[in-house]
């Protein structure tokens, strides 16, 4: 367009634009670098800027642009406050919301079916309820998307039961309706109800699947979500990103790798040129978790974008696999490019720096986290350091570490230095920190086990019999071990 001087036709903007910010969500930023350049944008730009704005993960902007909008004395017509409504919505902003109510009264769009529609919806789903009740009352009996609105807002608000009576009552369902329905119960892991609905939906979509797909895995049912993708497959749905991300979720969290890496052959197959960063986040995780941290890896290398969670997902596997000094030089080599890291990942560095006995290293890390990035340490990064320097069997500085945090330590930190305690067979200070923690909670029987073990290790009997009386006088019962094999994809 710039060489054939079309940069210049105001129609031809347009439909870049249009291009930029609806057709090509990925394309948003783009088009909020050609609007920039726009000294006066027609309405119908600001529109479209406004929508895709709403649309994108960052539907701040939306507010922003209609914000900008009326400091330049542009006048809205009836397709702007829709879109800065559902920004509100999406955004959770009820007063924003309300004040945008009245501009759509102030301009005489409460009665537009698209403007009350939206109202209906911001109402339903962040606002009054009451008020959403009322402007469905005032509506078209027969306008299906003023059902869809007020059901979702119930839905969303978990109240099933209105949600319910109203979708039994509406004259006619449309698909956003059903989908409302079923997103509703799986949310609530009521998954009998929502498949009962899937069987009925006269005709599915991708998000129908996806639906009961990320249910399923919500539910920890990753059986039925496979079973259901590759239902989804019979019938010739083609899944999208969604459903490879809710896929790969059920095998991180059942450690299903061989179904892992067919998963990732239909992705590549999907996505011929490239992964998304949110793809192969996922990717990571899901090797990772099912134990080929070389699989992983590979992943890493190959994405040609990452974003902080790609470096965390990766550092993090490589420690808690035993690769500490990869992770630690993975960690450096973030730091290198600029790649500003966030909390998580001073939680997975300091993982590996416990796994690979750096303590020194791990101080460093520490101070690091406060003074260079302004992160304040909470309470699981205090607890890395608890189990780095009870590792390191530097157990009276743990102690000390812990007496001058400036949080409450938890019980967790504590049955750490327990923990460590067991391994160094220092009774003294295992007995010390078995207080603090049975001080919190008496109730585990693992607690009074890694004391037990304790005082047994350096041949305390009187220790481990008054450790027993102890149980017995709490009532605290010792869970029963068991183990989990897997034959012919059975457990």
């Amino acid at each position: 367009m710039i060489v054939d001087g079309f940069n210049s036709d105001p129609s031809a903007i347009r439909e870049l634009i249009y291009a930029s910010a609806i057709s090509i969500p990925s394309a948003i930023n783009y088009a909020h670098q050609l609007f920039a350049q726009i000294t006066r944008p027609d309405l119908f730009t600001w529109n479209t800027m406004i929508r895709g704005s709403a649309q994108s993960p960052n539907p701040i902007t939306a507010f922003s642009l209609y914000t900008q909008m009326e400091k330049r004395h542009v006048r809205p017509n009836k397709c702007t406050f829709p879109f800065v409504l559902k920004a509100c919505t999406k955004l959770s902003w009820v007063k924003a919301g309300c004040a945008v109510h009245g501009k759509v009264v102030k301009f005489g769009f409460e009665w537009n079916s698209f403007g009350r529609n939206a109202l209906i919806y911001f109402h339903a789903n962040c606002g009054d309820i009451r008020v959403a009740n009322e402007l469905f009352d005032g509506s078209e009996k027969d306008d299906v998307v003023a059902w869809s609105a007020l059901t979702a807002g119930y839905a969303r608000r978990g109240e099933l039961g209105a949600a319910r009576k109203l979708f039994n009552e509406m004259p006619v369902k449309d698909l956003v309706s059903w989908n409302v329905m079923i997103t509703g119960y799986a949310k609530r892991g009521e998954m009998e109800s929502a498949r009962e609905l899937f069987d009925e939906v006269p005709k599915r979509d991708v998000v129908t699947w996806n639906v009961m797909i990320a249910g399923y895995v919500f539910s920890g049912e990753h059986e039925r979500a496979l079973e259901m993708f590759e239902e989804m497959r019979r019938v010739g749905e083609r899944p999208d990103e969604v459903t490879m991300l809710s896929l790969l979720c059920a095998c991180a969290d059942s450690g299903a790798l061989d179904l892992g890496e067919k998963i990732h052959c239909s992705i590549l197959e999907m996505h011929s040129r490239g992964l998304s960063i949110l793809l192969g986040n996922a990717l990571i995780d899901m090797y990772a978790k099912c134990g080929s941290i070389q699989k992983a890896l590979e992943v890493f290398q190959g994405m040609r974008e990452k974003d902080v969670s790609t470096w965390n997902s990766i550092i993090g596997g490589l420690a808690f696999h035993g690769h500490s000094e990869e992770s630690i030089r993975l960690f450096e080599e973030m730091r290198r490019l600029k790649i500003r890291p966030n909390e998580i990942t001073f939680v997975e560095v300091l993982v590996a720096c416990s796994h690979a006995g750096e303590v020194k290293q791990g101080h460093r890390y520490f101070n690091l986290m406060r003074d260079e990035y302004n992160i304040t340490p909470n309470i699981k990064h205090r607890g890395c350091m608890v189990d780095m320097l009870g590792r390191a069997g530097k157990l009276e500085e743990a102690f000390e570490f812990i007496d001058t945090m400036e949080i409450q330590p938890n019980a967790i930190v504590w049955r750490t230095l327990l923990g460590a305690c067991r391994v160094h067979g220092n009774v003294k200070l295992g007995r010390r920190a078995n207080e603090r923690l049975l001080g919190m909670r008496n109730d585990q029987s693992a607690d009074y086990v890694l004391l037990s073990n304790i005082y047994a290790s350096q041949g305390v009997w009187d220790g481990v019999e008054t450790v027993r009386k102890l149980m017995d006088d709490s009532g605290v019962r010792k869970e029963v071990g068991g183990s989990l094999i897997e034959v012919d994809k059975q457990r």
